[in-house]
């Protein structure tokens, strides 16, 4: 299954021979790999090569090393929340340009609301609805309910996403509605007619999926994103420089 070690970084060699081990199902979920020792004569590499190959290797959410006399390197079954761990670090670091950002949202919001009114049911469109009016609540109290509020927008969103029945949609607009707070600490807040717009737009998506109007809940989704980018290049002439 493996070959000695030939690279110049010789973990990163070993790091992608077992990765491709894993991925093609040579190994599988709950297989154990061979001590450190065995793995040195293996790969003809030292301990120390074998150790920060692992410790990549369980970073990315293959391997979970376990401790004890029947310990070691134990292949993991991967999941939705290691295809998105690095996602989420790039947003919660602002390494995505916020124009990428609002583009990615725009595509991504608009096919699950699609998604959504083809999905729906009479359960999820009651909790839309719910939320709205909650949503309305503290529209009235302005914006001192500002924060409040961007609470039940990130749960409207969310909803939307597990209405798609789509595990990407709903685990990559998650994290994204998770980590895009950092992005905004140093832009405008939104003001009162913002956040009536905000709410204007929710009460069309849900009416659009209530009807079934799949072609325009997209539509509205994707405006509802790009209408609040558009307040922003209106508020902060310098957002060209902004990551």
């Amino acid at each position: 299954m493996f070959r000695k070690t030939t690279s110049n970084r010789i973990y990163q060699d070993l790091v992608e021979q077992i990765q491709e081990a894993i991925l093609s199902g040579k190994l599988k979920p709950g297989d154990k790999l061979p001590s450190q020792r065995k793995l040195q004569e293996v790969f003809s590499t030292s301990r120390a090569s074998i150790r920060e190959a692992l410790r990549v290797l369980e970073q990315k959410g293959l391997l979970e090393m376990k401790l004890g006399v029947k310990g070691g390197a134990v292949v993991k079954s991967s999941t939705i929340e290691y295809v998105t761990h690095s996602l989420s670090l790039l947003v919660q670091q602002q390494q995505v340009p916020i124009r990428h950002l609002v583009e990615f949202r725009e595509e991504v919001e608009g096919g699950a609301a699609a998604l959504a009114t083809e999905r729906a049911t009479t359960e999820d469109i009651t909790i839309l609805k719910e939320i709205l009016a909650e949503a309305k609540a503290l529209l009235n109290g302005g914006v001192d309910k500002l924060e409040e509020y961007d609470v039940l927008d990130q749960k409207f969103h969310t909803h939307l996403a597990k209405m798609s029945q789509n595990v990407l949609f709903l685990s990559i607009l998650t994290m994204i509605h998770d980590n895009i707070h950092n992005y905004f600490k140093s832009l405008p807040r939104e003001d009162q007619s913002m956040m009536q717009q905000n709410y204007e737009d929710l009460v069309a998506i849900v009416n659009a999926i209530e009807h079934g109007y799949s072609t325009e809940a997209r539509r509205i989704a994707q405006l509802h994103v790009h209408r609040y980018f558009q307040f922003l290049q209106k508020h902060k002439k310098d957002l060209k420089n902004t990551p």
